[in-house]
């Protein structure tokens, strides 16, 4: 099964310092977007932050990371980007394909819109394995348990 691809052109927010735009690696285990930090700094793109990403071999390391407008399929976003090595494929991450209602088509790797964006709660009680264990703390017993519990997995 193939790779997905996509074309992305990113802008530095709040310069007038041009884009960066290449072929991205759509990568859905990825939340955030990644490009080579010489192509960022060149556009003007400043770090605002660090994070520890965790790569896929399981490695972990520190990358900064900007803000940045994201552009692909005539959608626009804006999210972060992490300013990885210069030699590093560029990737669009779920955030980013989340925020603009496209998601992968898994039968045959390909982008696809969705007819709209979520705006409401897509689970339901019964959806949520909620193993809340108050009886410890609790004198009522098993009904004041009860409700408890049912008080507190309507909250996650």
């Amino acid at each position: 099964m193939g790779l997905t691809h996509v074309t992305v052109a990113l802008r530095s927010l709040g310069t007038s310092a041009g884009a960066y735009e290449a072929d991205f690696l759509v990568d859905t285990g990825a939340t955030d977007c990644l490009a080579p930090g010489a192509k960022l700094r060149h556009i003007e793109v400043q770090p605002v932050g660090s994070m520890v990403y965790e790569l896929a071999d399981g490695t972990k390391h520190e990358y900064a990371f900007g803000l940045v407008e994201i552009r692909f399929m005539g959608e626009i976003t804006a999210g972060r980007v992490i300013f990885g090595p210069d030699d590093v494929e560029p990737v669009l991450g779920v955030t980013a394909l989340e925020s603009v209602g496209i998601t992968v088509d898994p039968a045959n790797r390909t982008l696809k819109r969705l007819p709209a964006i979520p705006l409401k709660r897509t689970t339901t009680q019964s959806d949520i394995n909620c193993s809340v264990d108050l009886r410890s703390t609790t004198a009522g017993g098993d009904r004041r348990y009860s409700r408890m519990r049912n008080h507190l997995c309507r909250a996650i």
